[in-house]
């Protein structure tokens, strides 16, 4: 076994490319509501766990909405565009170069556990996971317990794991986990954010294997 034996990979962001369906539904409901568009740019530097602050930051207001029915709102219009999502650029090979090396590797998502096993099965990656983990809910609100109970049920050592997310949230995972942490700024978050949390940060999976 290498040094480094699991791998624990966010799903959002960091293995499915939706950040631009994010951005399209989220879009579509603030026109709707006649508020300001944003950009790219702006998603990615306002964009945070539990998502109903970034909601906030962006416009919407829980005191004249439901929190919930904005949320189920939202999931209705990205699971919509769901089935158009494809794997982020070097995610495959990467998957397969940790396969090829003997590492175990799981999923922990904030995305709903049945939307997440579909997702990743639809893309034909399922085989190269012993583990994959959603939440109960549509609501994204944290998913540390999710890995916290990985960490119990697979016997896996933290001084042996690697997380591997798109935001500073997927820090905090890894810092409860007790374990090494790498973020990649082609998600749902920009660089300059990672960049402030001290943890390595890569522009895309193309170097994962530099750090192994």
């Amino acid at each position: 076994m290498p040094q480094q034996d699991t791998i624990i990979w966010d799903w959002n962001g960091t293995l499915l490319d939706d950040a631009e369906i994010c951005l399209s539904s989220i879009n579509s409901m603030l026109d709707i509501r006649l508020l300001p568009t944003i950009s790219m740019e702006t998603y990615r530097d306002v964009f945070t766990f539990p998502v109903i602050d970034y909601y906030t930051k962006i416009g919407f207001d829980f005191t004249i909405e439901k929190w919930e029915t904005v949320a189920m709102e939202f999931i209705d219009l990205y699971m919509s565009k769901l089935p158009k999502c494809r794997l982020t650029k070097f995610a495959h090979s990467s998957l397969e170069y940790f396969n090829q090396k003997g590492y175990r590797q799981a999923i922990i998502s904030a995305m709903q556990h049945d939307s997440l096993l579909k997702s990743v099965s639809d893309l034909g990656i399922h085989n190269y996971f012993d583990h994959i983990g959603g939440i109960g809910d549509h609501y994204a609100t944290s998913k540390i317990d999710n890995a916290i109970n990985y960490l119990n049920t697979s016997g896996a050592n933290p001084d042996k794991i690697t997380l591997i997310g798109d935001t500073i949230h997927d820090t905090e995972v890894a810092t409860k986990l007790n374990c090494k942490c790498i973020l990649v700024a082609s998600g749902h978050q920009s660089y300059e954010r990672l960049l402030e949390t001290d943890f390595p940060v890569i522009g895309d999976l193309s170097r994962i294997d530099f750090f192994f």
